[in-house]
């Protein structure tokens, strides 16, 4: 399996943290040399481990943006 190569071009914020240091962050990343898209996934403290995250595309954000304002966020039964 070959290495994956990353460089995380902005950080635009932390969404949460968990017990054991690691953070969900919303990055704007570039993988394996590849144009830069926007990334939800979990950090270590040192940005070299990470877990499994969700990749967008500025076509893609724009989509989810749009949904996101349509919805009433308080009206929703989750945690």
């Amino acid at each position: 399996m070959s290495e994956i190569k990353f460089d995380i071009i902005k950080n635009i914020g932390i969404l949460s943290e968990g017990n054991k240091g690691w953070r969900r962050e919303l990055n704007i990343i570039s993988w394996n040399g590849r144009k830069a898209k926007l990334d939800i996934r979990d950090w270590d403290e040192t940005h070299i481990k990470m877990g499994k995250g969700i990749t967008f595309s500025k076509l893609e954000l724009k989509q989810l943006k749009d949904i996101l304002n349509e919805i009433d966020i308080d009206e929703l039964d989750i945690e």
